[in-house]
């Protein structure tokens, strides 16, 4: 691949200069401050719901760190998989329209090279986003609730990170295929509209990527969980996906 070093120096030197390096860790920092404020105050906020509510009792448990982490959890799970697929649904569509890729392929720069590079930059910004957002749920966690177990935190978080890994990957690929940032984004939500439902099958959640976020409960609560096919899977298929995106974008028109 002529070229890849340079380009990917030059791809993370542009995410730290540029608004990238402040979208999407900001979206993790605010899931990671908004985790322990929603389980400190939603008991309160239930119990004054009862009051204004003659007849209606609310028995809940006082939060603790699980809460925390679970609310930490549910907001990388929703909102932050939906944020990672929009951000990355542009990853190569946006170097095609505004023509920056034409002019980066005229130097020794192979298409191969362009794709990997794109894709491992995007993953590096995804970890170090998910590191922000955890380090402020573990910060927050342990000032309000006065415990905060690290191993806990870590396992959810680095699960969760390689099932967003997979979605940066899906969205390499079909951001090589699609022109156009939304076009990319509407195909990649129903991409994922349909595997959610086949994911209901039970082994494709025991031996595919799909099983990582419904690993995640489990994994919070300390129960069992069996996480070895569903992470080289996703490994398997994060080395498919990317070489079908640089494969395609061999042949598509610049």
């Amino acid at each position: 691949m002529r070229g890849f070093t340079a380009f990917l120096r030059k791809e993370f030197a542009e995410t730290v200069r540029t608004w990238r390096i402040w979208v999407l860790p900001g979206i993790m920092l605010f899931f990671g401050v908004l985790g322990p404020v929603t389980a400190r105050l939603t008991p309160a906020l239930l119990e004054s719901v009862a009051k204004s509510q003659p007849g209606v009792v609310f028995k809940i448990p006082p939060p603790t760190w699980v809460d925390s982490y679970a609310q930490w959890v549910k907001n990388l799970s929703q909102l932050g998989a939906f944020a990672v697929l929009i951000i990355a649904a542009g990853v190569i569509a946006n170097e095609r329209r505004s023509g920056t890729a034409v002019l980066v392929l005229t130097k020794p720069l192979s298409r191969a090279g362009f794709v990997v590079a794109k894709f491992l930059s995007l993953l590096a910004l995804l970890a170090f986003s998910v590191f922000v957002g955890a380090a402020a749920t573990w910060a927050l966690t342990l000032v309000v609730f006065g415990e905060a177990p690290v191993a806990q935190l870590a396992a959810v978080s680095g699960v969760w990170l390689a099932s967003g890994a997979f979605i940066v990957g899906v969205m390499t690929l079909v951001s090589a295929l699609l022109p156009s940032q939304v076009a990319a984004a509407g195909v990649g939500l129903g991409v994922f509209a349909i595997t959610g439902i086949a994911s209901l099958w039970e082994p494709l959640r025991r031996y595919s990527p799909f099983g990582l976020g419904n690993a995640l409960a489990p994994l919070l609560q300390g129960k069992a969980t069996h996480l070895e096919w569903p992470l080289v899977t996703t490994a398997l298929a994060l080395v498919v996906l990317v070489g079908l995106a640089a494969a395609v974008f061999r042949r598509v028109e610049l």
